[in-house]
C-alpha cells in the first residue's frame, strides 16, 4: 500500500442493511479513532438519517437517494473531486488527512474502490487504508444465504466487525464466523457491542454453513425506500402512541420484506433513535443531550427500506392508526 503522507487515507465502512455501521462509527468518532476525519455517508433513502448520529466528524457530506455503486456513482466521484480540490487549495491551517466513507447497506465496496482507482485524479490524491465490513450477528447468516451482495461485501473486507454479539448465542455465532471464514479467510475478525470492539469469545470448532448458489441481486425484487415524515400524519401534535402501535404491527406482518427501519422521532420524553432489522426492533435510544439544541431536518422522519412495499397502502394504514389513537 502506498504510504505517501500527502494523500488522503480512505477507510471504507460497509455492511448489509442494519448491520450496525453507524453505531460502530459513532463510537469510533467519540473515542477519536480517526484523526479529524472527513466523513461521507451514503443513504439509499432520499431522506438521510445517519448524519444526525455522526456529530464527531470534522466535516460531513451526505449522498442520499441511491447507492453509490450505481445511482449515485457520478455524485460520489464529483464529491471526492471537490474534497481533493479543496484540500489542495488550502495552504494554511490543519488539513483533513482521513476520509471515512460509510456506504449504504446495498453498496459493494469493491465497486467503489475500482471507481476511485480508475479516476486518474482521485488515484493520485486518495489511498485506500482499509475496507471494514460490519456483520449483524443475529441476521448475518440468513443474509449470506439469501443476498449475493452480502457475500460480495465479505469478499472485499480487510477487517470484519461482528456486531450485536452480546445478543447472540455462541453456537449461532460460531456458525456465522465459520461461514465468514469460508468466504474470506484473510480479514481480522472482531466482536462489537454498541460500537465498542472486543476480541471474539472462544468459540466451538464447527463447519461452515452451506450456502446456496445465488446468481446476483438483480434476480431479486429491488429494495425501495419510503421516508415517512410523521408531522404529515396528524395536525394534533404528538402521534407517538399511534405510531408505535402501527410500527409494531408493521414489523409483525411484514418483517421478512421490511428489511430496515431507521429514524429519529420526537416523543414526550425526548428524541429517540429507532432502528430495526427485519422483525427485530432494537431498544429505542435517547439521543445525546448535545444533539437536542433545536429541531433538525431529520427529526420525526422514519425511513422504511424493503421489498414489495406498497407505499400508498403503508401511508394510509399509518394515517388510520394515528387517527384511531387520537379520537
Amino acid at each position: 500500500m502506498n504510504t505517501d503522507e500527502n494523500r488522503l487515507r480512505l477507510t471504507i465502512l460497509g455492511g448489509f442493511l442494519g448491520a450496525g455501521k453507524s453505531t460502530w462509527l459513532r463510537h469510533q468518532l467519540f473515542v477519536k479513532t480517526y484523526d479529524n476525519p472527513h466523513v461521507i455517508v451514503n443513504e439509499v433513502a432520499t431522506h438521510a438519517v445517519d448524519d444526525t448520529l455522526l456529530a464527531g466528524a470534522r466535516e460531513l457530506d451526505v449522498l442520499a437517494g441511491g447507492c453509490v455503486c450505481c445511482d449515485q456513482m457520478d455524485e460520489m466521484i464529483a464529491l471526492l473531486h471537490r474534497i481533493c480540490n479543496d484540500r489542495s487549495r488550502k495552504q494554511d491551517g490543519p488539513q483533513t488527512r482521513q476520509l471515512v466513507f460509510e456506504m449504504s447497506g446495498v453498496a459493494d465496496p469493491g465497486k467503489v474502490v475500482a471507481a476511485i482507482q480508475d479516476d486518474p485524479v482521485l488515484a493520485r490524491h486518495i489511498v485506500l487504508d482499509e475496507i471494514i465490513v460490519v456483520v449483524d450477528a443475529l441476521h448475518g447468516l440468513e443474509q449470506l444465504k439469501s443476498e449475493a451482495l452480502a457475500r460480495a461485501q465479505i469478499e472485499a473486507a480487510d477487517r470484519i466487525i461482528i456486531a450485536k454479539t452480546d445478543s447472540c448465542q455462541q453456537p449461532a455465532l460460531a456458525n456465522l464466523v465459520a461461514t465468514l471464514h469460508q468466504i474470506n479467510s484473510t480479514p481480522d475478525f472482531r466482536a462489537c457491542a454498541f460500537g465498542v470492539e472486543e476480541a471474539l469469545p472462544d468459540l466451538p470448532d464447527v463447519a461452515p454453513v452451506g450456502l446456496p448458489k445465488l446468481e446476483g441481486k438483480e434476480d431479486q425484487e429491488p429494495l425501495t425506500s419510503l421516508p415517512l415524515n410523521l408531522d404529515d400524519f396528524s395536525s394534533q401534535g404528538d402521534i407517538w402512541v399511534g405510531f408505535s402501535i402501527w410500527l409494531s404491527a408493521m414489523l409483525h406482518t411484514h418483517g421478512d420484506r421490511l428489511v430496515r427501519v431507521k429514524g429519529v422521532v420526537r416523543t414526550p420524553t425526548g428524541r429517540l433513535l429507532l432502528q430495526s432489522v427485519r422483525k427485530v426492533m432494537q431498544a429505542p435510544e435517547r439521543m445525546p443531550a448535545v444533539q437536542d439544541r433545536g429541531a433538525r431536518s431529520s427529526d420525526n422522519t422514519v425511513v422504511l427500506i424493503g421489498r414489495g412495499l406498497d407505499h400508498e397502502l403503508i401511508k394510509a394504514s399509518l394515517h388510520k392508526t394515528v387517527k384511531k389513537t387520537q379520537t
